[in-house]
């Protein structure tokens, strides 16, 4: 099996895959290596017919913090073009977990924040301790939640993400339930039984059939394309440019609060 820099790998003799987000010193925030090494797994273990499912979960206290500081840092002098082929990374990382045959499961702790929302959209079912928080708040930073869009709306559906797609608001695991983006929430010393109970089911079908089914799924659900993908990626790059985009991350970097808080 391949080790990866930013990622725990554990493999069953069941075929169950157990992957967490490896770097807890930066809450397990989306690095350009765990990006890369994401969109490595979809397409090695979660194309593998041997992959009965996979687990997502994150290491030490919090799921996912969701974009990585050094890669802000590094957005901040870019020019639009090296923007928009970040933003095609964290795009095609998504596309790959999304569109893998394998089944994938969430398993959310602590708090998934921006792009850790996007990951827990991407798993066919999500389940969360209860007292997990949840935010998209990249209009903190005068950013939008662009890339992670098609798969938050698939989730929640329009009407539903708009309690929360705008306004950065911090909610709990209930609240995300109620919106779509977990399955359930369930008390924290109960999570792993709860993921064990999802993946049962998966044990006792036919792998293939399980992976044309999930295909089927995508291709009567809202349209997530090149063209969509395309579409978010200039919406992003066209954000970044704007004023507000580099006085908010800029108050971000520096720990102040920015004029608009």
């Amino acid at each position: 099996m391949t080790d990866y820099d930013t990622l725990q790998v554990r493999r069953d003799d069941r075929g169950v895959v157990r992957v967490a987000l490896n770097l807890p010193d930066s809450r397990n925030a989306l690095s350009g290596q765990m990006i890369a090494d994401l969109t490595h797994l979809a397409g090695s273990l979660g194309a593998a017919e041997t992959t009965r499912a996979i687990v997502l979960s994150g290491a030490g206290k919090m799921f996912c913090a969701g974009g990585d500081l050094g890669w802000m840092q590094a957005q901040i002098a870019a020019d639009r073009a090296t923007r928009m082929a970040e933003a095609r990374k964290l795009a095609h990382m998504l596309q790959a977990l999304n569109e893998m045959p394998t089944p994938l499961i969430g398993q959310i702790h602590g708090a998934a924040l921006g792009g850790g929302v996007g990951l827990a959209c991407v798993c066919d079912v999500t389940l969360a301790a209860e007292d997990t928080r949840f935010g998209l708040t990249e209009t903190r930073l005068g950013l939008i939640p662009a890339t992670i869009g098609p798969y938050v709306l698939a989730r929640m559906g329009e009407g539903r993400a708009r309690r929360v797609f705008m306004s950065a608001r911090i909610f709990g695991a209930a609240e995300a339930a109620e919106l779509g983006i977990v399955a359930k929430a369930v008390p924290a010393d109960g999570l792993d039984a709860a993921v064990e109970a999802e993946i049962a089911p998966y044990l006792s079908v036919a792998p293939g059939a399980v992976g044309a089914a999930k295909a089927l799924a995508r291709s009567l659900g809202p349209r997530i394309d090149a063209a969509v993908i395309d579409d978010t990626i200039r919406r992003l790059a066209d954000v970044w440019e704007t004023e507000e985009a580099r006085h908010g991350i800029a108050a971000f970097l520096d720990k102040t609060s920015p004029r608009w808080a």
